[in-house]
């Protein structure tokens, strides 16, 4: 435990020094739960992480994921949730972050992350994950551990973008947005969770190349407000926040162009095929822009987190400036810090780079940078791997695929040889280090 004792203590010079709770003590409900804040640090992750060549961020504080039922409990390979709290105390952790991950019919738009329970199972999503998640958490020896969620990951954002009549429709989001499971299972886990006095619920966004456009950034605020915080259980209350660019590669800052940005006489947002018409070319202006619209909505101010865990981009392939060039496309692509092929491409991108570390306040209008998909673990298998985590093969994990309308029918942009969705992949996580940005 050597690792994980080192980590706290450095963990807690970057999000500030926090006194280490005491297990009878609720802490008081705070606006910001990363200010001052001690962030447990996962054992299993900082062990990868050391051995793989990435002692460097080893210290860092990652998401713990409960992507099944079983890993509530734990696996042969992996502590369950009691063993990861009881971990918390032991380093002196006052903050600890958790994924809730399994909704029947789960990432209806990818296959690679399929999860274990069938479309109309929202009966046991409850009863056999949630309600033991929160007996778990509700225990009293974890009272004074702030808990943040990060509740059921694209979801929400796939019953927007990927249904009827779209394009990008698939076969099972149009299943899911007929029966509601997704709006009732994210409405019990937020009721449930958010009873606990200690615990800090927020909602996925998705990320700006996603919901950015006008067609879809409203729609999706409309959709939490009308059909999730206030079902099977929910209330406004339930809802801390929201987070960003959860498991994805979006820059913090676009440093050499907005979308207003205008080269040749005509902004980008219109002219570049980069941009297509998306009012968000960063994850910054994209979370502080659904900060706005959601505290007006709930009547408060509410909090937001991105994902920074593979949004760095370094390496030789960083612009160190802007484009000399008076063509819109040109400039945007030479000036791009995101070097991926395409923005809806999401599976296991070549040339990434690990991202700022895990920090509190960064910027007005911004809660905290988080590691919620922690830098190595595999977004998808590149070719069909037969499992029992009830995990598919998605080809846009395969490098050769071409694409398909989700991604403009470009190249996948993905590394070979990588294992299932959450499987350490050794090759993706050296070239994460490699391309840290700012560097190690």
């Amino acid at each position: 435990m050597l690792v994980a004792a080192t980590t706290v203590s450095l963990v807690a010079g970057l999000l500030g020094v926090g006194t280490a709770a005491a297990a009878d003590v609720t802490p008081m409900r705070v606006d910001n739960p990363y200010a001052g804040a001690q962030v447990y640090v996962n054992p299993d992750w900082a062990a990868k992480a050391t051995t793989g060549g990435g002692a460097a961020v080893a210290d860092q504080p990652t998401f713990v994921w409960m992507d099944r039922i079983q890993a509530v409990t734990g696996t042969a390979d992996a502590m369950g949730l009691r063993a990861h709290l009881d971990e918390a105390l032991a380093q002196g952790a006052d903050l600890f972050q958790l994924v809730i991950y399994n909704l029947p019919g789960r990432d209806c738009a990818a296959l690679a992350s399929n999860g274990e329970l069938p479309a109309d199972a929202i009966g046991r999503y409850q009863s056999e994950y949630v309600d033991p998640i929160v007996d778990i958490l509700a225990d009293p020896a974890y009272a004074a551990l702030r808990i943040v969620t990060v509740v059921e990951i694209d979801s929400l954002p796939n019953l927007i973008t990927n249904v009827s009549p779209r394009p990008t429709q698939t076969d099972n989001c149009n299943t899911m947005k007929a029966n509601g499971n997704y709006q009732k299972g994210v409405g019990y886990a937020l009721g449930r969770l958010g009873a606990l006095p200690n615990v800090y619920n927020y909602i996925d966004i998705g990320h700006h190349g996603w919901l950015g456009w006008d067609d879809n950034f409203q729609p999706f605020a409309d959709l939490v407000m009308s059909q999730v915080v206030n079902n099977n259980g929910a209330s406004p209350d339930d809802v801390h926040g929201f987070i960003s660019n959860v498991a994805n590669y979006g820059v913090l800052h676009e440093e050499h162009f907005d979308a207003n940005t205008v080269i040749g006489g005509r902004p980008v947002r219109e002219a570049a095929k980069w941009v297509d018409w998306n009012r968000y070319v960063d994850e910054v202006s994209y979370a502080k822009a659904y900060g706005d619209l959601f505290s007006q909505r709930f009547g408060h101010r509410i909090s937001m987190l991105i994902d920074t865990s593979r949004n760095g981009w370094g390496g030789a392939n960083r612009p160190d400036g802007p484009s000399s060039s008076t063509d819109p496309n040109t400039y945007v692509e030479e000036s791009r810090i995101d070097r991926r092929i395409h923005l809806g491409n999401w599976c296991n991108q070549s040339g990434a780079g690990i991202g700022e570390r895990p920090t509190a306040s960064p910027e007005p209008g911004i809660d905290a940078l988080v590691w919620v998909k922690p830098p190595g673990e595999s977004d998808g298998a590149s070719e069909e791997i037969p499992n029992d985590e009830g995990k598919g093969f998605d080809e846009m994990c395969d490098p050769a695929y071409q694409g398909n309308p989700r991604n403009g029918n470009n190249p996948s942009g993905a590394l070979p040889d990588a294992p299932l969705s959450g499987h350490w992949f050794q090759a993706q996580f050296s070239e994460l280090v490699q391309n840290a940005y700012p560097p190690l």
